[in-house]
């Protein structure tokens, strides 16, 4: 990678950055260095085959100084689609940087209006632009602080919340848009929940198409739809298993805490753009559940 120094004015895109942390490898002997990497996950859509970002770079600000450019070689083109249930793509590793504190960064994409250097395919065969609106300019940028240890490490994940993210072409126009619901995590403070879904549970029709779960912040929280004013935090598109006749999931990246799971069949009519009423959507199961750092907690329905 080539990392060459530009000072660009910061034009915020919604995110948080939910972690600030690192590991200290050399207490007795301090650099003035240390590494970052960022590796990318994803929360996953309905009958969409392929999500694809081109990713060009990612911008910089340190506390005291201008912001910088860090250049891929060669840009990345991610398949967002294909990193579900914990898989991650890596976008820097180890990359070198000054230790000290760092106000925000942003990861620069080609998605432009009527190009395809990012796009969506579905499972009819479909392709379409997918556009963020002012991506190719100012870029989706994570607007928190975080810090990188003299002698030592940050290691964080970026998840794509595509549920969310992705909306529908309007005004006649073919491009689907590209708002992402973006977390990102210090993955020295996240564990993964885990289990399995007896057929039973979810034999309605609309499962086949609509199934999936959802983790919302707390215990005993009354699951809703993602338009609504209580969203989840994350997702997951069960997997069937023939063999044991039931359906199995992860939901990876989850910061410690307690959170509520629902199961729902109604994931395919879920719109990041509005509210469903209770006859659009609605969940057939829910359950309590604990995250405990680098652990699997298991819930089965």
């Amino acid at each position: 990678m080539k990392l060459k120094t530009t000072v660009i004015p910061a034009v915020m895109i919604s995110a948080g950055l939910l972690g600030c942390g690192g590991s200290s490898n050399n207490d007795n002997n301090q650099t003035d260095t240390g590494t970052l990497s960022l590796q990318i996950t994803d929360a996953p859509i309905d009958n969409a085959t392929e999500v694809v970002v081109k990713f060009d770079a990612i911008e910089i600000k340190p506390k005291d100084g201008p912001s910088f450019t860090i250049t891929f070689d060669e840009p990345q083109l991610l398949d967002l689609l294909s990193l579900q249930n914990g898989t991650t793509a890596p976008l820097l590793q180890n990359q070198e940087l000054d230790a000290g504190e760092y106000n925000w960064m942003r990861l620069m994409v080609d998605a432009d209006r009527g190009e395809t250097d990012s796009y969506i395919s579905f499972d009819g065969g479909e392709t379409y632009s997918l556009y963020v609106p002012s991506g190719s300019n100012t870029g989706l940028k994570l607007n928190r602080p975080f810090t990188i240890p003299a002698g030592g490490s940050a290691n964080f994940t970026i998840d794509f919340d595509l549920r969310r993210s992705v909306h529908l072409p309007g005004n006649s126009s073919q491009d689907y848009v590209l708002r992402p619901t973006l977390r990102i995590l210090d993955n020295t403070e996240v564990g993964t929940i885990s289990g399995v879904i007896a057929a039973d549970t979810v034999i309605d029709e609309s499962c086949l198409e609509g199934l999936a779960v959802y983790a919302y912040e707390g215990n005993d929280i009354t699951p809703d739809d993602v338009g609504s004013a209580a969203p989840f935090v994350t997702s997951s598109i069960p997997v069937y298993d023939a063999d044991n006749n039931h359906y199995t999931y992860t939901l990876s990246y989850l910061l410690t805490g307690d959170y509520t799971l629902a199961v729902t069949c109604d994931a395919e009519a879920d719109l990041p753009e509005s509210d469903e009423s209770e006859n659009d959507w609605g969940y057939v199961a829910s359950a309590n559940a604990t995250v405990t750092v680098n652990q699997t907690t298991e819930v089965n329905f």
